[in-house]
């Protein structure tokens, strides 16, 4: 069988504005979130490589407002696949908007989304989340048992290379342990660091967020990630863009920092 091209597809599930609640409820792409709130917007990623379609992390599934695990099963559907040709999915970390999509519960029970994928997650993540008396609320616990259950879980050290072309790393800074995705096939080269790394507006700025388990860790993983992505020629991934989820650093100035190309 002839190998396919590589493709990477963005995986729009909306926009949303998240306050200290951290609900997530549905805006305009183009609309200010509420006073105080962040604009987040959603982006799962699609790798078609070969005889593998890879998912790098799976969106909000059934718990964000007007969001069910349906709308990344209608983007699939749209790019020729359904959730039963997903081979592998990698999470960047372990929070809800990142691996929401697991399963959901449109049948009125828990079901895997993606019921022939290997589900790769930091093992020493997976341990916390899982040992936690409650993960957010009751219903997200519920589905974090059913996973630990059910899914398919195949559990990542803090460097793991589980494909030739898949490489995981431990950045921390988000969460305690937040991972650094990888693909690297020869031909092209696709780098997603979660919210470690998450909008092109991050690229050239130093900032430390409130909502990071260890502000300063991700501060320094962001300038190693961007110096990574600009000297190794990686496309970036950014999960929390609104416009352009995919880009490229392609020049670097000293006062100006680093020219982004939107792809």
């Amino acid at each position: 069988m002839a190998t396919k091209e590589l493709i990477a597809h963005p995986l729009y599930e909306g926009t949303f504005s998240v306050g200290l609640d951290t609900k997530f409820n549905r805006i305009d792409r183009d609309d200010p979130p509420a006073k105080g709130a962040l604009k987040i917007s959603l982006n799962p990623f699609l790798i078609q490589s070969g005889n593998k379609n890879i998912l790098f992390d799976v969106g909000i599934g059934d718990f964000g407002e007007d969001t069910s695990t349906d709308l990344i099963k209608e983007n699939l559907e749209e790019l020729g696949l359904t959730e039963y040709d997903i081979t592998d999915i990698f999470a960047s970390h372990l929070h809800y908007d990142h691996i929401g999509g697991l399963a959901g519960q449109s049948s009125g029970y828990w079901e895997l989304t993606f019921p022939e994928a290997n589900v790769w997650v930091s093992k020493k993540g997976w341990e916390k989340v899982r040992d936690m008396d409650e993960y957010y609320d009751d219903k997200k616990t519920e589905f974090i048992h059913f996973l630990d259950a059910k899914a398919k879980l195949h559990f990542l050290e803090e460097e793991h290379q589980p494909y030739p072309e898949v490489k995981v790393e431990k950045i921390g800074g988000h969460t305690e342990f937040s991972q650094l995705l990888l693909f690297n096939d020869g031909h092209q080269k696709y780098l997603m660091a979660g919210d470690v790394l998450a909008t092109r507006g991050e690229v050239n700025r130093k900032f430390a967020a409130k909502y990071d388990f260890n502000a300063d860790q991700s501060m320094e993983a962001r300038k190693t990630l961007t110096q990574k992505a600009y000297e190794e020629e990686y496309t970036v991934m950014g999960y929390h863009d609104t416009h352009h989820p995919l880009f490229n650093l392609s020049d670097y100035d000293e006062q100006q920092g680093y020219t982004i190309e939107a792809i």
